[in-house]
């Protein structure tokens, strides 16, 4: 499997609109697994307006939509997953509330147990993180390469590496098998653009990918 982009928000969007433009630049230049919501220190009404113009930008392209943290604020918006964290609910209840068919993803910062139990339970992909210092989540928890290609070889649950994440340092982790980069400022931050970021990560994805058996 090629090693997939996976978008993450800024936590603050302070300009909908725009954002919207910039995100459609980026669906636009090349293959996206999908985005995440994850807006910090906003009320429920801020993240129903964003869902409401973010949506129809991802389902035009045929990009799922995943809220961070809050299952029930997920289904109530129609989005069509969710990502919870150790401290949010757990992946059962997350379930039970969205059904079968939604996606969830699971953090499990640099623990195979965690992951292993996530997967048992049905996550549809563990979270591996922070790999390298990020400038929009504090991270208290540093992950290891290692981590990342005993997972890939053991398992066949997907992966996501996150933490800092740019196209000048994912090299390894490509190479080590993540399945997914989870990345924000590494696309929403880039000097030329989004659209160009994304160009540039599938060039060192292209660069690093494992030879195929």
């Amino acid at each position: 499997m090629t090693t997939e982009l996976y978008l993450i928000t800024p936590p603050r969007l302070d300009d909908v609109a725009g954002f919207c433009d910039l995100l459609g630049q980026a669906l636009d230049a090349g293959e996206i697994a999908c985005l995440q919501l994850r807006l910090k220190d906003v009320d429920e009404e801020t993240v129903k307006r964003a869902v409401e113009a973010i949506l129809p930008v991802c389902h035009a392209r045929r990009v799922p939509l995943l809220l961070n943290d809050d299952p029930e604020l997920a289904v109530a918006t129609g989005c069509d997953g969710v990502h919870v964290g150790q401290d949010d609910m757990q992946f059962r209840g997350a379930r039970k509330l969205m059904g079968e068919t939604a996606m969830i993803g699971v953090t499990c910062k640099d623990s195979i147990p965690l992951a292993l139990d996530a997967a048992d339970e049905g996550a549809d992909y563990v979270a591996f993180g922070a790999f390298f210092p990020s400038s929009t989540k504090d991270s208290t928890t540093a992950a290891s390469l290692e981590t990342i290609e005993f997972w890939t070889q053991a398992m066949t649950v997907p992966c996501v590496a996150i933490g800092g994440i740019t196209h000048e340092n994912c090299g390894p982790l490509v190479a080590a098998g993540a399945d997914f980069l989870a990345v924000i400022g590494g696309i929403w931050g880039h000097p030329d653009g989004p659209a160009a970021a994304v160009k540039a990560f599938e060039a060192t994805i292209a660069a690093h990918a494992p030879a195929e058996d």
